[in-house]
């Protein structure tokens, strides 16, 4: 069987192909229900669909940039003609009156096709960037008023930031679902005959029981898997809610403020940083080297450039590199991402690797129980033939042997109904709704249902240092200023500044006030508040205690190129132009990598003078110093540019001079170590993969339990050389690896054929998430496009909460091989019994009724009781699966075959011996007989599965009363199974038991679990 799985139904956790998709779809053989089977499946059509649309996209705007090239073109040098075409065609614009009555001058259509056009013509009729503006009653500086009348108004004229979805279905549409099933179709045909049939022979309401059992059997088992999916869905409905929670810094009343994307309108002003979704269609207003990749929407890999004269913003597109503002000009179905998002979202997620294996095992099964139930009928249509033509009877036909030959079909359907395990699938589902609901509660957003079972098999963990391992509150407390080592504390930070010469502390508050990617604004309560990174942040609080005045910095001189922090280059830097003349460039960044491009320090005077190398091996040790402290290092340098300097020039990289080193702490989360000592008992290897100094994160590592004495850290680049033979002996050892996420997720997955996890927030972090087993973003710190690229978003970003996503994941996998066993094993038996009763005496003893509820206990009752078990410690103290495990263990298979055979073994004994064993005799014998094997059947299954709570563990009752599904579903059948024997017999062909019939029939059940037992001790 495992054979078979793997070559039909095997599929990658993430980035399967199409290819692969298709063809476990076609192996898939008889399928009884294929709107609920399918229904967490890809709708591959749609995707289709969505892929045709990019392509159309692509065309548009490769079309539109060629005629925003011409127009440019022809604008620049042809003014006079273009001033004419600008009088031309404002008069042939005509403002809609209800556009006009709201207060704007321009329609929502014409703002599309400005944007999604890029129709630089267009937009220099309107005035530019201030003229649209204007027409939108907005401002560049101060953005939309907040009243909320005006607000109303522009809704009701430009639409909202949201993009059609289908409706939610209703209880009813998956009652409809449920009833789509063939084999309780050919039932409820059966059940209709049956009525016709009984009640023209025996008269109504005597002739109707046997028909309306299976109608009562059929409804039950329809309401009953119909709330199950709807709750489902309900689920899912609620965490696909949180995965759109987006927020984004938008400025409102003059005010920054962070915003939900959806409350987005025309008119709004964004400010965009590097890893940002462009949340709408908009237009540049200011900013600096802006790179657009527009690969989502387009498919082009190439990135664009957005300037002043590409100013053209499509939502969806993400920012590559730069920050900048933006206004909104078209907002959701307005734009081509929402047309796109309405279709995408119809193709649905993948399948997930379990969903389609049990998909493999549900058609294995069904193909047997197949044969097995044409063989049945066959047999005992046989039977009925032979005892005719004994009887010389064979062309005379009464209604009763005509009501026996339907009560045969039926009996073979419904074989099918319980041997085919439509439910393992939708178990995966239901199993994985409940993780990840549960999951969300414990601050971990599941974005792909297979990232929660893979995450059960992860043997890798390659974490982030900071944020995921500290708790990303940074403050500056060492500094090394014109050359001076000295601590900075709430009470030294006054004396700090009278150590310093003035003319030190002017160029370190300009360095830091002018060369940063954060802001100090004024929030809506009117409060100072610090936008901006962590290093960011901290820095600029730096800046304030030693006396700074950011705004007066800034408008002191004027900036004249930026470039952003960059994970490849890891500095970043500013060209000003200062107030007296002359350009000077700043720079910040890794200290080791600035320190290198210096050529000059100011000294303890206040003084530039040439760096030496006594000063540089003093600064070199004062890195190593705070590294070892477990700080995080930045060296701040400036240099003064020759006057020829042009923006479109890269600022340089080297001849700068020193001003000076600051050591940041960011102190480890709580927990972290007994986090990183769970992840080692639990067989999963922790490794630091960091962008910072090494020495700081073996510092770190160590205070958190990662970096033992046999470990090794290394750089990336010195990784990257080595051999194949060498990465054999060296990957085992590895714990910190400094600058290379993406290789060393590689070389460890195609190496040892690991499962890795891989945690980061940043958009350089994005590849390895995209390339991992196992895609963790930060949800504080992480960035639109890294939450993008993974798998599950880590709402508090922190390690535990990884610890706590591996966990559930384990539960998932576990849970659902118990499911798998307890069903295989009602399966088995029910297929055994009912073939061999009709090959060996003529009949089945379990009626089409009764099969329908114990296909219902087994199916979606079982489902419900062991796919939502909760996940306990003991998890993590066992090896993880990896991806070579089988699913269907040797354990699985040791418990089912003893199972069964003790349940085969009882019930066969019952049938031949039974009649004995309870002194039956009389009219009713057979009925009492074939109701107490029904009953021990049941209750069999009821202990058995009590039993498959834990496949190793003899002691089952552990934690039992924590989950009360559990408890509820067991409660249930057994009062139900009470109400069927003893009220419901003329519908499900019971008749009511004595006393000591019931004890036996619960006692075989029961001894059940000292078997199990029993089994557990046999070694596999």
């Amino acid at each position: 069987m495992e054979n078979f799985l793997n070559e039909s139904f095997d599929l990658k956790p993430k980035h399967s192909s199409e290819e692969a998709l298709e063809r476990w779809r076609k192996v898939c053989g008889f399928v009884k229900n294929p709107k609920r089977r399918f229904r967490f499946t890809a709708n591959l059509s749609k995707r289709y669909e969505a892929a045709a649309m990019r392509r159309s996209n692509q065309e548009k705007l490769r079309i539109a940039v060629l005629v925003s090239k011409a127009a440019i073109q022809f604008l620049s040098g042809e003014i006079f003609a273009a001033k004419s075409s600008v009088q031309t065609s404002e008069s042939d614009y005509v403002v809609p009156e209800e556009v006009k009555a709201a207060g704007f001058q321009l329609c929502a259509d014409e703002l599309g096709s400005i944007v999604e056009g890029h129709d630089v013509k267009k937009l220099k009729i309107h005035g530019g960037m201030d003229g649209i503006a204007e027409k939108l009653s907005t401002s560049t500086t101060s953005g939309l008023t907040s009243d909320t009348g005006l607000l109303n108004k522009r809704q009701q004229v430009y639409g909202i930031n949201k993009f059609a979805e289908a409706e939610a279905k209703g209880f009813l549409v998956f009652v409809w679902e449920a009833l789509q099933d063939m084999t309780l179709m050919i039932l409820g045909v059966c059940a209709f005959v049956s009525l016709i049939v009984g009640i023209a022979m025996e008269g109504w309401p005597k002739g109707a029981h046997d028909g309306l059992g299976i109608v009562a059997s059929i409804l039950l088992v329809v309401f009953v898997t119909a709330t199950s999916d709807y709750r489902q869905s309900l689920q899912f409905r609620d965490l696909d809610k949180e995965k759109k929670k987006i927020t984004i810094q938008v400025t409102r009343n003059a005010c920054r403020q962070k915003m939900s994307i959806y409350d987005l309108l025309p008119g709004d002003i964004v400010h965009l940083n590097i890893g940002d979704q462009v949340p709408a269609d908009g237009l540049f207003v200011s900013g600096f080297s802006v790179l657009i990749d527009e690969s989502s929407l387009t498919g082009e890999s190439e990135p664009v450039m957005v300037n002043a004269d590409n100013p053209f913003m499509l939502s969806g597109t993400k920012l590559q590199d730069g920050s900048c503002k933006m206004m909104i000009t078209s907002v959701g179905m307005r734009t081509q991402w929402g047309k796109l998002m309405a279709t995408l979202s119809e193709g649905g997620d993948d399948e997930t690797p379990l969903q389609v294996k049990l998909n493999g095992v549900a058609t294995i099964i069904g193909k047997v129980g197949l044969f097995f139930a044409v063989v049945t009928f066959a047999v005992l249509v046989q039977g009925l033939f032979m005892n005719k033509m004994q009887e010389g009877t064979i062309w005379s036909w009464s209604g009763d042997e005509a009501l026996k030959m339907l009560e045969f079909f039926a009996v073979a359907v419904t074989i099918v109904v319980v041997a085919v395990p439509e439910g393992l699938p939708l178990a995966v589902t239901l199993s994985l709704a409940f993780a990840m609901k549960k999951m969300m509660n414990d601050k971990a957003l599941v974005r792909h249902l297979a990232a929660c079972e893979t995450m059960g098999s992860a043997t890798s963990i390659c974490s982030d240092k900071t944020g995921t391992l500290t708790t990303n509150h940074m403050t500056v407390v060492k500094s090394c200023i014109c050359m001076g080592v000295r601590e900075v504390g709430s009470n030294k930070k006054a004396s700090l500044c009278s150590e310093i010469p003035e003319s030190a502390v002017k160029l370190l508050l300009q360095s830091i006030f002018t060369n940063t990617g954060g802001e100090i604004v004024i929030n809506k309560d009117g409060k100072r508040e610090i936008l901006g990174t962590p290093t960011e942040t901290a820095l600029l609080e730096f800046g304030l205690s030693l006396g700074g005045d950011s705004q007066a910095e800034r408008l002191a001189s004027k900036l004249v190129k930026v470039e952003p922090f960059n994970s490849t280059k890891k500095r970043m830097g500013v060209v000003l132009e200062l107030p007296e003349g002359g350009l000077r460039a700043h720079t910040k960044g890794a200290s080791e990598i600035v320190l290198a491009g210096c050529d000059k320090v100011i000294n303890s005077n206040g003084e530039v003078v040439p760096l030496d190398e006594e000063s540089i091996n003093h600064l070199n040790a004062t890195i190593n110093q705070f590294a070892n402290e477990a700080l995080r290092t930045l060296c701040l340098a400036y240099m003064e540019l020759e006057n020829g300097f042009s923006p479109d020039n890269a600022i340089p990289l080297s001849g700068y001079t020193c001003i000076g080193i600051v050591g940041i702490k960011d102190p480890v989360r709580p927990g972290v170590k007994e986090s990183v000592a769970i992840c080692c008992s639990a067989g999963i290897t922790v490794r630091m993969v960091t962008g910072d100094n090494i020495n700081t994160a073996k510092a770190i590592a160590r205070e958190c339990g990662i970096l033992t004495d046999d470990g090794i850290a290394i750089e990336g680049p010195n990784f990257r050389e080595k051999s194949q033979e060498e990465m054999l002996t060296l990957i085992p050892k590895i714990q910190i690896l400094s600058y290379g996420q993406t290789y060393t997720c590689k070389a460890i997955r195609s190496t040892f054929d690991e499962v890795v996890a891989v945690t980061g927030d940043g958009t350089n972090d994005a590849p390895a998430l995209h390339e991992a087993d196992i895609g963790l973003a930060m949800g504080i710190a992480g960035t639109e496009v890294a939450k993008e690229s993974a798998d599950v978003i880590i709402l508090d970003d922190n390690f535990s909460t990884i610890v706590t996503v591996a966990k559930w994941g384990r539960s998932v996998y576990i849970n659902i091989q118990k499911f798998v066993q307890f069903q295989l094993t009602v399966n088995i038996v029910a297929l055994v019994v009912n073939f061999s009763s009709a090959c060996l005496t003529g009949s089945a003893p379990l009626t089409a009724v009764q099969l329908l509820w114990v296909n219902m206990i087994m199916d979606t009752l079982g489902a419900l009781a062991l796919a939502t078990e909760p996940p306990t410690d003991e998890l993590m103290k066992r090896s993880p699966v990896g991806k070579k495990g089988n699913f269907i263990s040797n354990v699985m298979w040791r418990n089912i075959l003893g199972q069964s055979f003790y349940q085969f073994m009882v019930i066969w004994y019952l049938q031949v011996k039974g009649k004995a064993m309870f002194s039956l005799d009389g009219p009713d014998s057979d009925l009492t007989l074939n109701t107490i094997i029904f009953n021990s059947f049941v209750f069999c299954q009821v202990f058995n599965e009590i039993s498959s709570r834990n496949m190793e563990e003899i002691n089952v009752f552990k934690g039992i009363l924590d989950n009360y599904v559990f408890v509820a579903v067991l409660g249930c059948t057994a009062v139900f199974q009470v109400i069927i024997i003893e009220f419901l017999g003329t519908f499900a062909s019971t008749i009511p038991l004595s006393g000591s019939e019931w004890f036996v029939s619960v006692f075989i059940g029961f001894l059940g679990m000292p078997i199990a037992a029993a089994l557990k001790t046999i070694p596999v």
